[in-house]
C-alpha cells in the first residue's frame, strides 16, 4: 500500500513550507511516486504597494525576504529605471554589483553550511542540543572525523556571512536591506578608503572560499555520489541574467537565457505565465502573464494546496538557480541533480567573489553614483535579475504618479510552485519523484532534494514594542515566496 509522508514544516529554509510525498515500492524499491510542494503563507506586497509613491518599492520589496533582500532591491530600482528611462552612473552600476555580490556571497555559504550540509552529516556527540536536536540519523550519514571538521567549518562560515554583510554595509550603507539602492544607482559615495575597507574584507572571504568550502563540498560530493543521479527534477532551466559589466544593460557576469528541451534559447519574459490551478487565488488570478498579473485571493478555493502561483515559460516548466546561471553561462554542464545544484552554487560563489575583486579597480573614487530620477505620471516598467536563488522580477504599473500594479515573481514561486493548470508538477515536486527513501519515518532522502533547492519563502515579519513584548500584527503583511 503507498505510505504518505509528510514534512510539516520543512526546516532549515528560510520561510515556511510543507512537503507531502506518495511512496510506494518500484522494482522493490520504495520511492517517492507523487509530491505537492505547499508554500504556507500569504505574501500580500502586490497588494500592499498599490497607491503609493513608486519610489517607495525599492525598500517595500526588500522586506519581503531577510536573506535576500538587495536582489529585491536590484530587481525594483531596475524596474522603476525602466520606467522613468534613466541608467545609472557606471560608479552606481558597479557599486549595486558589490553590494548585490556580498549578498550572493552570503547567501550561498549560509546554504551549504547552515542549511544543507546537516543533512549528510551524523552530528551525534558534536552538537547534541537545540536548535540541532531533534534530528535524523541515519546509517548514510558521515561522521567521525569527517563531521568534526565540517561543524568547526560552520561556526567559521558564520564568521564569514558576518564579513560578507559588513563588506555590502560599506556601500550599501546597511544589511540586510540596504537604503542606498535606489532607481538611479547608489547612494554612497567610492572612496580609496572604502574600497580598501571592503578588499580586505573580500580578500579573507575569498581564501575561504577556495581552501574551504570548495573542498568541503568536493569532499561531501565524493561520499554521496549517488546523489548526482538523484533529483532531476524538469530538466528545464531559466534565467535572467545578473551583474551588468556597462551601461547597455545587455553584458553580464551571469548570462540571460533558457535551457529549454536540451538546447539553451534566449528570454522573453512576455513569454511567462503564472497559472493558480492548484493556488489560493481567484480563476481571475491566473493565465496572466505578470505585466498584467492580478493578486486575488481565494482562501477557500477547493483542490488549492499553495499560496505560491505557478510560472511558466511557454507553459514549461523550469528550474531556477545558481545551477541555471551556470548552466546557461557555459560554466558548469556536469548535469542536473541534487549534487549538482550544490556544486554549481559552490563554483558560482567563487566566480562572483572573484569578479568583485576586479570591479573595486574599476570604481573611481568620488565619480558621482547616483541620477536623480524625473518623474512620470504614467509608464510601465519590468525589473528582471537574479536573487542568490534564482530568477527574479518585478513589473510595475504607474498611474497618476502613484503605484497601481505591482507584481513579483521569486525564484521559489518558479521552484516550489504546485501544479500548474496543465497538471504539471513543479521542480520541486519533479525532482522529489522517483527519489528512493529508505526509512519513511527518517526520510532524509526528501530534505537532500529539497534543500539542494534552497528554498526561500521569507520569514514572517514580528513588530517589537519598545518594551520588547511582541506585537500581534493584523494586517497580513506576512512576506511571502522569495
Amino acid at each position: 500500500m503507498p505510505t504518505t509522508i509528510t514534512i510539516d514544516p520543512v526546516t532549515r529554509i528560510e520561510g515556511h513550507l510543507d512537503i507531502e510525498v506518495t511512496v510506494d515500492p518500484v522494482d522493490g524499491q520504495p520511492q517517492v511516486v507523487d509530491a505537492k510542494s505547499s508554500g504556507t503563507m500569504f505574501r500580500g506586497f502586490e497588494i500592499m504597494l498599490v497607491g503609493r509613491d513608486p519610489r517607495d518599492a525599492v525598500h517595500y520589496t526588500q522586506r519581503i525576504c531577510g536573506v535576500c533582500p538587495i536582489s529585491h532591491g536590484m530587481a525594483a530600482s531596475k524596474n522603476l529605471e525602466n520606467a522613468f528611462g534613466i541608467t545609472p552612473p557606471d560608479n552606481g552600476r558597479i557599486l549595486r554589483n558589490l553590494i548585490l555580490g556580498a549578498n550572493f556571497v552570503m547567501s550561498h555559504i549560509l546554504h551549504f553550511y547552515h542549511l544543507a550540509a546537516l543533512d549528510y552529516i551524523d552530528t551525534t556527540g558534536i552538537l547534541d542540543f537545540a536548535p540541532w536536536t531533534p534530528r535524523y540519523v541515519t546509517p548514510c550519514m558521515v561522521g567521525g572525523t569527517t563531521a568534526q571538521t565540517l561543524v568547526g567549518h560552520y561556526v567559521t562560515a558564520l564568521e564569514m556571512r558576518r564579513k560578507s554583510h559588513q563588506m555590502g554595509a560599506i556601500f550599501g550603507g546597511k544589511l540586510p536591506c540596504s537604503p542606498t539602492m535606489v532607481p538611479g544607482g547608489n547612494t554612497e559615495v567610492a572612496t580609496a578608503e572604502k574600497i580598501a575597507d571592503f578588499r580586505s574584507l573580500l580578500t579573507e572571504v575569498r581564501d575561504f572560499i577556495d581552501n574551504i568550502y570548495i573542498p568541503d563540498v568536493l569532499a561531501v560530493a565524493s561520499l554521496f555520489p549517488d546523489y548526482y543521479h538523484i533529483g532531476a527534477g524538469c530538466g528545464n532551466l531559466i534565467a535572467y541574467g545578473v551583474f551588468d559589466l556597462d551601461s547597455s544593460g545587455q553584458n553580464k557576469l551571469m548570462a540571460r537565457g533558457r535551457y529549454t528541451d536540451g538546447t539553451i534559447q534566449a528570454v522573453d519574459p512576455a513569454d511567462i505565465s503564472e497559472y493558480v490551478q492548484y493556488s489560493w487565488y481567484t480563476a481571475n488570478s491566473g493565465n496572466r502573464n505578470p505585466a498584467d498579473g492580478v493578486t486575488e485571493v481565494d482562501a477557500e478555493k477547493d483542490g488549492a494546496y499553495s499560496w505560491l502561483k505557478s510560472p511558466r515559460y511557454l507553459d514549461k516548466v523550469h528550474e531556477a538557480g545558481p545551477l541555471a546561471r551556470m548552466w546557461i553561462n557555459g560554466d558548469y554542464f556536469n548535469g542536473i541533480s541534487v549534487l549538482d545544484r550544490i556544486a554549481a552554487r559552490a563554483l558560482e560563489t567563487k566566480k562572483v567573489a572573484d569578479a568583485m575583486d576586479g570591479w573595486l579597480d574599476e570604481l573611481i573614487p568620488g565619480n558621482p553614483s547616483y541620477q536623480e530620477p524625473s518623474r512620470t505620471n504614467n509608464a510601465t516598467g519590468i525589473g528582471l535579475t537574479e536573487a542568490p536563488r534564482g530568477a527574479l522580477g518585478h513589473w510595475i504599473d504607474i498611474s497618476d504618479s502613484l503605484i497601481s500594479r505591482y507584481q513579483v515573481v521569486t525564484p521559489t514561486n518558479w521552484n516550489a510552485s504546485p501544479k500548474d493548470d496543465l497538471n504539471q508538477p513543479g521542480p520541486i515536486e519533479q525532482a522529489l519523484i522517483g527519489t528512493p527513501v529508505a526509512d519513511i519515518n527518517q526520510p532524509i532522502e526528501l530534505l537532500r532534494v529539497v534543500h539542494s533547492f534552497d528554498p526561500c519563502l521569507a520569514c514572517s515579519v514580528h513588530m517589537v514594542r519598545p518594551d520588547g513584548r511582541l506585537l500581534e500584527s493584523k494586517l497580513l503583511i506576512r512576506p511571502g515566496i522569495a
